[in-house]
This record gives structure tokens, C-alpha cells and sequence, in this order.
């Protein structure tokens, strides 16, 4: 019998319970491993992305099947309670229902909202877009969802532990048919008269997510990475452009601008920038100087967020933020054909010093100066990723791409 009825559960409802049963005891054990598996080196990062892109796509056939599960429960009727008189207990397992109905749409729902809010590591391994409309990449989104999905996470298992207890209490103790009509469609002796239909249950159960989503978003708004720290470690969005802090000489101030930087991990790409740098410009655009200016820009090498892999990068064997907290670009600046521009200096980074040529365009209107440039960076030449050799799991070439808006200093 495929539908309900009143005393016992279809094949459809008993098949779709029993898969929302494997997928979680599948979703579980991965992202716990998942989450707690180093990836210092090339192997253990891909074995890490491998897993977590198995438990992302398992979230997503999972939210498929709730959705699916919670249609089918609309449409057909509920088997009677069996002990419709005890209504402490009756209450208790209605707002455990609902809460497991909406804990298996809320937790693959945040944790798909957290992998379209940010970029690169561990793709959903299906045939669909990896990112989700009007999710913008975003740290501020990514945060909240990755909290979010943490705490419906641990509503979910206390949910279901307590509904695990109430069937073997059922089985067990009270030696009833309440898992037999689940597990072979037995179906048993109900009274004639039901439990009286309250929304008490459902007020409940809202009040529980309720709470737990001013609970999320509150760790994830105001406690950053911290509030999600098992998958910070692993996944952190890009940040948004920065302003630049004016200089102290030079005869140009920068108002604002972006000092950014791109890289492929496991053949994606992942972009990243800096929050916190200087830049100390002197230039003369009169076409007739022979020695157009210079420029000097520090940065602090902590404030980088890139992509999921935020923790990593600031990581010893990457720019190891700890030791090596600035880097230093200093160049002249020469006109090159085409209108453009050239900063041809040298990069310390991470206690390496190398030649960097940066070409860009600038535009200049009265005494504002707008100036895009970019160059490409072998990480190898600063010994970063030394224990990821292959380039298919972290490529070797960066692209650094600045933008930047300045203004002419009085004299």
C-alpha cells in the first residue's frame, strides 16, 4: 500500500523516512571528519575537499528528499496517535515532528547558502550551479549561514536522539505498534477517538528556531569566524574591498581602493584580498617628466581573507602571517606604450625579496587619479605552498589585481 491511513504508514512515507534516516547517518560522520582533517599538505587537502564535497552534496539530495517527505506528509493523512490520552507525551512528539521537519530543510539549507556565499574548496558534486539566487558572495552572508547551520545542526540531533528514544520506549517499554507501522506498515490497534488537534506543538517547535536563528545570527554578525569555528578552519568567503590608509609623504593621498589577489585551488578559482594596506605614491603626470614617480605600498599580510581557505593561507607553510606579518612593494614608475603605466620595483614577502613589474592604467581628472593595474606572481619564488608541489591542487601562478582612487596634495 502506497498511501496512509489511519492506523498505519504507506511504502512512500516509510521509504522517504527511511532515506532521510541514511542520509543523516551519512551527513554526520562526514562533516565531523571531515571538519576535524588537516590539510597541510597536497594529499591531505584533497582528501579533505574530496569528503567535504561528499557531505555537501549528501546536504543537498537531503534537502531534496525533505522537501519531497514534507509534500507527501501534506497530502496524506496522519496515522492516529495509540495512546492519544497521554498528552504530555503526544505533545512531546508532535514538536519533535515538527522540529525534525524543519530541521531537515534548515540545516542543508544553511550549509548550501554558506557554500554559495563564498568560493572555491569542496564543490557540490552534482550536476547544478554552485551558487543559489540572490546569495551573494559575501562574508557577512557566509558567516551568519555557517552559524546558522551549526545550530540547526545541533537542534536537529538533540531532536533526533529524543525521537529515537520515544520509538525504543515505544518498542520496548510500552510494547506497542508505533515503530512496526514505520519500519513493515504493521498496523495497530488505534483508539476511535483521536488526540484533539492543538497548534501548540507547532508554536513550540517555531519558538525553538526562532531562537535558535536570533542565536545564529548573532554569532555569526557579531563573533566572526569565531562563531563557526569547526568550518572556519576550512571555509571563510573573501572580504570586501577595503579602503586604503592615506600615506604620510608622497604628493598623491589614495582615498580608497582594493589590493587583491586570485588563485586556482583543485582547478577553482579563488579570490581574496587585503583589508589593511598603505600605499606611498609621488608622481608627476606631465608627459615631459623624465622620472614620472615612484611608489611604496605596505601591507599587512593578517588582514588577507581568501576565499574558503582563509586559516590555511595564513598558515605557516603558506604566507605565515605569524612570523612574516608585512610585505613591502616598492617601484619606480615609468610610462610604457599605449597610454599605460609601469611600477617596476621589487616585492618582500615572507622574507624574500623579488623583481615585480605591475602595469596599469590610470585616468586622471583634475587632481583625482583613478588607477587600475595588475601582475602575475609565481607563489614558488616566496616558498609559499612548499608542501603542496602540484600545481592541480593549489596552482602556482596569483594574479594580483589593485584598484585604486587617489587624490593630489596640495602644495
Amino acid at each position: 500500500m502506497l498511501t496512509n491511513t489511519r492506523e498505519t504508514y504507506g511504502s512512500v512515507a516509510r521509504g522517504l523516512h527511511w532515506l532521510t534516516a541514511l542520509l543523516i547517518l551519512a551527513l554526520i560522520p562526514t562533516g565531523l571528519v571531515a571538519n576535524g582533517m588537516p590539510f597541510a599538505t597536497s594529499e591531505e587537502m584533497m582528501a579533505k575537499a574530496q569528503l567535504f564535497s561528499i557531505h555537501k552534496t549528501l546536504g543537498v539530495v537531503l534537502f531534496a528528499v525533505a522537501v519531497l517527505r514534507i509534500l507527501w506528509a501534506v497530502v496524506q493523512p496522519r496515522p492516529a496517535a495509540l495512546h492519544p490520552d497521554r498528552r504530555l507525551e503526544d505533545f512531546a512528539a508532535r514538536v519533535a515532528h515538527w522540529l525534525l521537519y524543519g530541521s531537515l530543510v534548515l540545516v542543508p539549507l544553511t550549509g548550501w547558502v554558506s557554500h554559495a556565499a563564498s568560493e572555491g574548496f569542496a564543490p557540490i558534486l552534482l550536476p547544478i550551479p554552485q551558487n543559489l539566487p540572490f546569495v551573494p558572495e559575501s562574508t557577512e552572508v557566509y558567516r551568519v549561514a555557517a552559524a546558522l547551520h551549526i545550530i540547526f545542526e545541533r537542534v536537529l540531533f538533540f531532536t533526533l536522539l529524543l525521537h529515537i528514544a520515544g520509538a525504543l520506549k515505544h518498542h520496548l517499554w510500552d510494547r506497542d505498534t508505533t515503530l512496526a507501522r514505520m519500519v513493515t506498515g504493521r498496523a495497530g490497534t488505534v483508539p476511535v477517538a483521536g488526540a484533539r488537534r492543538s497548534a501548540a506543538p507547532v508554536a513550540a517547535a517555531v519558538a525553538v528556531w526562532v531562537a535558535s536563528v536570533g542565536t545564529g545570527a548573532g554569532l555569526g554578525l557579531f563573533a566572526g569566524h569565531d562563531a563557526a569555528p569547526q568550518v572556519a578552519a576550512a571555509e571563510s568567503p573573501a572580504a570586501a574591498p577595503a579602503t586604503a590608509t592615506a600615506p604620510t609623504t608622497g604628493n598623491w593621498t589614495v582615498e580608497e581602493g582594493t589590493l587583491g589577489i586570485t588563485v586556482r585551488q583543485l582547478g577553482q578559482e579563488v579570490s581574496g584580498s587585503f583589508a589593511r594596506w598603505t600605499a606611498d605614491i609621488a608622481f608627476d603626470p606631465d608627459p615631459a617628466a623624465m622620472d614620472p614617480g615612484r611608489v611604496a605600498v605596505e601591507i599587512d599580510v593578517a588582514s588577507l581573507t581568501l576565499g574558503q581557505v582563509t586559516a590555511q593561507a595564513l598558515g605557516t607553510d603558506f604566507f605565515d602571517a605569524a612570523t612574516h606579518p608585512a610585505a613591502r612593494f616598492e617601484a619606480a614608475i615609468q610610462r610604457a606604450p599605449d597610454g599605460l603605466y609601469v611600477a617596476e620595483g621589487t616585492l618582500t614577502l615572507k622574507g624574500a625579496t623579488v623583481p615585480v613589474r605591475l602595469s596599469f592604467a590610470l585616468d586622471i581628472e583634475g587632481d583625482v587619479a583613478r588607477m587600475t593595474g595588475d601582475t602575475l606572481l609565481d607563489r614558488r619564488d616566496f616558498a609559499i605552498g612548499t608542501q603542496m608541489p602540484d600545481e592541480a591542487t593549489v596552482g602556482f601562478p596569483v594574479d594580483v589585481d589593485v584598484t585604486l582612487t587617489a587624490r593630489r596634495v596640495a602644495d
